[in-house]
């Protein structure tokens, strides 16, 4: 009997468990897929807003505000990575103008630090490839870049260091209350039992909650998000996230630099129907282009390495939605999550156990405060990389060019607490094949890692879900 199921492995459910892990209570983290974190928080802008867009008094303007806070801690405690770049609004024209005045009134109003009002000159001197038709902007210094893989495998690491449990591959298919706890059936024929139940499935929240309630309220209503990527040569071409002014669909199609250099160039906001349709389009990859023109001219479209899509998690109910059910009370729903979902994360999860979950849970007295795992080397400074080298020998060996990689960094990305098998999960963690080629000169390399190490054939490593083995029978 677990006193806590949480459904979903995305930044959401990882970030909840971590703050579930403060506790004595037995937790258990559900994934339907192979690995963690392959929804929503694998594919968007890694952006942390500051919080002017949010409309005032809604939960997302609160909780995206606190939660650009607690990043600064976060960095800290699960050694993740982030880029202070600061952030301009763009306007061109005299009607967008007012827009800027307008959401600078909101920033004011939803408590983000010190926003401010720039002119022409100014922003070039700051942005010197922005377009110099932008007439104004919103300067948002306390927006920031993260890694959203690393940083939800960190505190769903975290939270494991601290007794939480993970069970992959666990689709569920049936939920019965039984009063005083909930019966969980898996697609694997297994049943688990819980005495609460939170649904943090993102995309597929609505589903899982016509599980348990037979009127739901809220419905998932998908929105893809095509992007560009730029090779890291391009570090320095912009140095803030650049937003073009809002409109209906959503914040536009921004410039966003990269903690390890890249810039992303989107999204696009096109309400689809499939939860799983992460195909791009020349329509949608064709918009991104189009768009872009307005925020700079000076794009090297040359250095585009990859392009891919993402599925946000939006819904009917206009704001997050975070509530207990109230046909089941231990069920909670956390659903809607959005932009600015990522940068809510933490915030999120601080609310849902002071808010949402019972009052008396007990402290733990041995509580784990710091994340531990080992930093890839080619973040270490010389001396470290010496040291290093000297008790794993394999990091004298490179294997990803283009990101750096060594065999050992591998090897600990396969043996961590929270690590993988997978060509994909080798990807997410170390970002070998993130690079230029893509995977192209040290795929094959990973592989024969993955299986020296797991004493896995060859042919049964998968690239990502189960049976996607890399090489034919």
């Amino acid at each position: 009997m677990y006193d806590f199921i949480i459904i979903g492995s995305g930044i959401i459910g990882c970030m909840i468990a971590r703050e579930l892990s403060k506790y004595d209570v037995k937790t258990l983290v559900l994934e339907k897929e192979n690995d963690v974190v392959n929804g929503q928080t694998i594919a968007n802008s890694a952006i942390i807003h500051a919080g002017h867009d949010p409309k005032p008094g809604t939960l997302k303007a609160k909780l995206c505000v606190l939660g650009n806070q607690l990043y600064d801690q976060l960095e800290k405690e699960l050694s993740i990575p982030l880029l202070r770049t600061g952030g301009f609004v763009a306007s061109f024209n005299e009607a967008e103008d007012i827009i800027i005045d307008q959401l600078y009134d909101n920033a004011l109003k939803n408590g983000v630090f010190n926003p401010s009002l720039l002119f022409t000159d100014e922003l070039i001197k700051l942005e010197p490839n922005i377009n110099p038709s932008i007439r104004k902007a919103l300067y948002l210094p306390s927006t920031k870049v993260t890694y959203p893989w690393e940083v939800a495998i960190h505190a769903l690491e975290h939270a494991m260091q601290n007794g939480v449990e993970l069970k992959k591959n666990s689709f569920v298919v049936k939920m019965i209350d039984h009063q005083h706890h909930f019966e969980v059936q898996l697609s694997s024929g297994y049943t688990l039992y819980a005495k609460h139940i939170i649904n943090a499935a993102g995309v597929f929240s609505d589903d899982v909650a016509r599980l348990i309630d037979r009127d739901v309220p809220y419905r998932i209503l998908p929105k893809k998000g095509e992007y560009f990527v730029l090779d890291r040569h391009v570090k320095g071409l912009f140095n803030h996230v650049i937003y073009p002014v809002p409109n209906q669909e959503g914040k536009g199609v921004l410039i966003t630099p990269q903690v390890h250099g890249n810039i992303l160039l989107g999204p696009t906001a096109v309400k689809i129907s499939d939860k799983e349709d992460l195909s791009t389009t020349k329509s949608g990859l064709e918009k991104i282009k189009k768009d872009i023109q307005r925020l700079s001219n000076n794009i090297p479209y040359h250095l585009i390495i990859r392009n891919f899509a993402g599925i946000r998690a939006s819904s009917s109910h206009e704001d997050f939605y975070i509530k207990a059910s109230k046909e089941h009370p231990r069920f909670y729903h956390i659903a809607g999550i959005d932009s600015p979902g990522l940068t809510a994360a933490p915030a999120i999860a601080f609310y849902v156990v002071e808010s949402l979950l019972p009052k008396d849970l007990p402290v733990k007295k041995d509580f784990k405060a710091y994340q531990t795992s080992a930093k890839l080397f080619h973040t270490l400074n010389p001396h470290e990389q010496q040291k290093a080298i000297s008790k794993y020998p394999r990091h004298g060996v490179i294997i990803c060019k283009c990101e750096k990689v060594t065999e050992q960094d591998i090897i600990q990305q396969i043996n961590r607490p929270l690590g993988s098998d997978t060509i994909k999960g080798i990807k997410k963690r170390a970002r070998a094949g993130s690079g230029l080629c893509q995977g192209g000169y040290c795929e094959s390399l990973v592989l024969k890692i993955i299986s020296e190490i797991t004493h896995q054939p060859l042919n049964s490593i998968n690239y990502d879900q189960l049976h996607t083995e890399m090489l034919q029978q």
